[in-house]
């Protein structure tokens, strides 16, 4: 049966990231507030885990799920040759509502899905998200929402949605946009935005100048 905790006080913040962490661990999920909206997180080094999220969410391993990480540096160990607007994407709107497209090392042993060898990977602002992603390490986190339902914005959403496949809710009271993240590819010679979200197209190019919207 699935266990929620008010993460808005210090005492049940400390409780439920202690059993987020020892959930994941065993390979459940976890529901998590982000900047953007809620996520439903799992180990992304642990196929079942993947699995497990993608089967709650009633979605198909065509959508593989993103990566949220709690530190830029955590790109080092999972992306292969960033390219400089990679870089430069990152040092303006990390953490926040940008998630980047990029070659993953060839030597991870995990399964997002249907993902060409690609991740999709963002470090989240909210302070729960990374507090989690801090003890658990990366973890593959998809919006807390069945595949065709709005994406959540508070906790009751997503567990009306997801109920008992989800171990464990963190609480982090409501998210602070109704927009999931920006997606920009820097797999190819250009930036591409893949999906409009939080942060828009003219933000993105006063950065990278060269973006195009798919």
């Amino acid at each position: 049966m699935a266990v929620r905790y008010d993460c808005t006080t210090d005492e049940g913040l400390a409780e439920g990231l202690r059993a987020a962490g020892l959930a994941v661990g065993r390979g459940e999920l976890v529901v998590l507030p982000t900047d953007t909206v809620y996520g439903v997180g799992a180990d992304a080094f642990r196929p079942d885990s993947v699995d497990r999220l993608l089967a709650a969410k009633g979605r198909g391993r065509a959508m593989p799920s993103p990566v949220l990480v709690a530190s830029p540096d955590a790109l080092d160990a999972l992306v292969a040759d960033l390219p400089e607007q990679g870089w430069a994407l990152v040092k303006a709107f990390w953490p926040g509502g940008l998630t980047l497209v990029a070659r993953h090392l060839p030597s991870l042993t995990w399964d997002l899905g249907e993902t060409n060898g690609t991740v999709a990977v963002r470090m989240p602002s909210d302070p729960v998200a990374l507090a989690l992603l801090a003890e658990t390490g990366p973890l593959a986190v998809s919006s807390a929402n069945l595949t065709g339902r709005p994406s959540p914005q508070d906790c009751d959403a997503a567990q009306d949605m997801l109920g008992d496949s989800v171990a464990v809710y963190l609480d982090g009271g409501a998210t602070d946009a109704a927009v999931a993240s920006s997606i920009v590819d820097v797999t190819g010679p250009v930036p591409v935005l893949r999906r409009a979200g939080a942060i828009g197209a003219d933000l993105l190019r006063g950065i990278v100048p060269d973006l195009v919207e798919q």
